[in-house]
C-alpha cells in the first residue's frame, strides 16, 4: 500500500486568501496515484495541530511544503524543524520560488529532504514513485537532493510542459478540505475574484526577478479554451465574477490573448494581470479595444525606470524604453484600461550621490507619468537582490558586499522578512535615509493619487487626502509626511501586488 501525502501552503496574507493555486498544481500531478491531504496555514487557527493530527496516522510519509519569499516563512522555517524532531521518518519535500532560489540554505538546515526545482508536475509524482519502490531518484530532472556526504546536488532542468496536457486542478477535492467560497473574495474587480494561473515562467532575463533563476526565460502557457473552461467552471459552480491571473506574464501571446476575450465576450468578468509595457505596446488598437470589451480593467507592468541606462543595468531585454514607458501610459488612457506600473528604486551606482540621482530622477518621472494619465496606478519597490548567478547586476552587487543568508532561521528575522518584501533590502549601498526618502514619497503620492482598487474609500476620504498632500506633491517636500500617515493608517493600505494580489 502507498504512503500518503500533505501538502501544505504556510500562510501568506491576513485576509483575502486565495485559492493556494502551488499545492493544487501539485495535487493535481499525484490526484490519481496518491492518496493526500491538503492543508492551507490561510484558512487554520493552528496549522501545526492539523498537520500533527494527520501525522499520527502512519501511513503518512511525505509532506510537501510550497514556500515564497516573506511572510510564509514564518510557519515553513520552524515548521520544518518540528517536523524533523517529531516526526524523523516524514520526508520533506519543498517547492516554491524561496525554495528553488535559496537551495543551499533549505537543504543544508538538515530539516529538508529534497528541493523541487522550479514546476513539479513530473518531478513531485516521479519521487515519490522512486521513494516508494526505492528506485534512483538522482536523475529526476528538476530535483535538488544532497548525498550521503552532504553534497548538495542540482539536477538538470525539464522543459517546460504543454500546459493543457496536464491534469485538471482538483478544485472538488479543495472544496472537502475547505469551501471554495472561502477563496472568493471581494476586490475591486468583483465580489468573487478567482485568483487563476495560465502559464509557467517569462521569456525575458530581467536580472531582479526571482523568476528568472527558475525558468531561464522559458514560458509555456495553456490555450484560450483551456483557461476560459477552467474559469468557466469555477464561474458556474461556485459564482466567480472575476479573474486576477496570478502569471508571471499574462500577455505573451496576442494571439492568445486575444482568443481568451473573444470567449469573455459577454460574460460580465472583469479581470487583471501582469505584463510587459513593450510586449503590450506591440498589440493593435483593436486588440486592445477587445480587451477592454471582454473585462479586461486593469494591467500590472514592470516599468522599473525611465532612465534607459538602468533598464539595460536590470537586463530588461526588450525594447522598453523610458519614452515608451511614458507614452504607453497615455496610450493605456484612450482604451480605459488602467495601467498599473512598478517601480524598483536604489540599484548599485558608483557613488552614494549617483544612487540620490537615480532614485530622485525617477520619482520626477513618475510624477510626468501622473501628468500624462492621472488613472496610472504606481506601485513602489526598493531594489532587493535575487540569485541570478552570470548577470552583471548580481556580480555587481557581489562586489559591493551583499550576501544573502546561509541559514533558514537567519530569514524569519524582521529585516530579511522586510528585504522579501522589497521594503528594506539591506543593501550596503542603499542608505537609511534613501530608503526613508522613497518612503515618504510613497505616502505622498498615494495620498494625492488614492487607489482605486482600495474598494472601501469613500468620497469624502477620496476627496480629503488629494487635497491635503497636494503642497507636498506639488513642491517635492516629501520629509516626514505625519499627517498624511496618520490618514493612511485608517484609510488607505496600498497593496503590493507581487506578493499580495489585489
Amino acid at each position: 500500500m502507498k504512503h500518503k501525502v500533505l501538502l501544505f501552503n504556510p500562510r501568506s496574507a491576513n485576509s483575502k486568501h486565495r485559492i493556494p493555486n502551488s499545492i493544487l498544481q501539485v495535487a493535481a500531478s499525484i490526484h490519481d496515484s496518491f492518496e493526500y491531504v491538503l492543508i492551507d496555514g490561510n484558512l487554520e487557527s493552528d496549522p501545526w495541530n492539523t498537520i500533527q493530527g494527520y501525522l499520527q496516522d502512519s501511513s503518512f510519509r511525505y509532506i510537501g511544503f510550497t514556500v515564497m519569499p516573506g511572510p510564509q516563512l514564518r510557519q515553513a522555517i520552524p515548521f520544518a524543524q518540528k517536523l524533523k524532531e517529531q516526526f524523523p521518518h516524514i520526508i520533506q519535500i519543498w517547492g516554491g520560488y524561496f525554495a528553488s532560489n535559496q537551495y543551499l540554505a533549505v537543504m543544508q538546515s538538515g530539516w529538508v529532504d529534497f528541493v523541487v526545482d522550479g514546476p513539479g508536475d513530473r518531478a513531485f509524482p516521479s519521487l515519490l514513485h522512486a521513494l516508494e519502490l526505492k528506485t534512483p531518484f538522482e536523475f529526476i530532472p528538476n530535483l535538488i537532493w544532497k548525498t550521503p556526504e552532504g553534497d548538495v546536488i542540482k539536477n538538470s532542468k525539464e522543459a517546460l510542459l504543454d500546459q493543457d496536457t496536464l491534469p485538471e486542478l482538483p478544485y472538488d477535492t479543495l472544496n472537502q478540505f475547505y469551501p471554495l467560497d472561502k477563496y472568493l473574495n471581494p476586490t475591486f474587480l468583483g465580489k468573487k475574484t478567482l485568483a487563476y494561473h495560465s502559464s509557467m515562467g517569462c521569456p525575458f532575463k530581467c536580472s531582479f526577478c526571482a523568476v528568472v533563476p527558475i525558468y531561464e526565460a522559458r514560458w509555456k502557457g495553456k490555450s484560450a479554451e483551456k483557461i476560459f473552461q477552467d474559469i468557466m467552471y469555477v464561474r458556474d459552480k461556485w459564482g466567480a465574477d472575476s479573474i486576477e491571473f496570478h502569471d508571471n506574464n499574462f500577455f505573451v501571446s496576442e494571439k492568445r490573448t486575444t482568443a481568451l476575450a473573444r470567449l469573455m465576450l459577454g460574460k460580465n468578468m472583469n479581470w487583471w494581470g501582469e505584463a510587459r509595457i513593450d510586449t503590450v505596446d506591440q498589440y493593435t488598437d483593436a486588440s486592445l479595444a477587445l480587451m477592454r470589451e471582454a473585462g479586461c480593467k486593469m494591467i500590472f507592468f514592470g516599468a522599473e525606470t525611465g532612465n534607459d541606462e538602468l533598464l539595460k543595468q536590470m537586463d530588461k531585454g526588450g525594447k522598453q524604453t523610458g519614452a515608451q514607458i511614458l507614452a504607453f501610459a497615455k496610450r493605456m488612457k484612450k482604451f480605459d484600461i488602467i495601467p498599473e506600473y512598478s517601480f524598483v528604486l536604489g540599484l548599485p551606482a558608483d557613488n552614494e550621490q549617483a544612487v540620490w540621482q537615480q532614485i530622485k530622477s525617477d520619482i520626477q518621472f513618475i510624477k510626468r507619468i501622473k501628468e500624462v494619465n492621472p488613472d496610472t496606478e504606481i506601485i513602489l519597490y526598493v531594489y532587493s537582490p535575487v540569485p541570478t548567478e552570470g548577470s552583471d547586476l548580481y556580480t555587481q552587487i557581489q562586489k559591493a558586499g551583499f550576501r544573502f543568508p546561509q541559514h533558514l532561521f537567519e530569514w524569519l528575522s524582521p529585516q530579511w522578512e522586510q528585504f522579501d518584501q522589497r521594503k528594506n533590502p539591506l543593501t550596503p549601498w542603499l542608505t537609511p535615509a534613501m530608503v526613508q526618502y522613497i518612503q515618504d514619497f510613497e505616502t505622498v503620492i498615494h495620498a494625492r493619487y488614492p487607489t482605486i482598487s482600495d474598494t472601501k474609500l469613500s468620497s469624502l476620504q477620496r476627496r480629503v487626502m488629494p487635497t491635503i498632500s497636494q503642497w507636498r506633491y506639488s513642491t517635492n517636500f516629501f520629509h516626514r509626511p505625519y499627517e498624511l500617515k496618520l490618514l493612511q493608517k485608517f484609510w488607505l493600505r496600498y497593496r503590493q501586488p507581487e506578493w499580495e494580489g489585489m
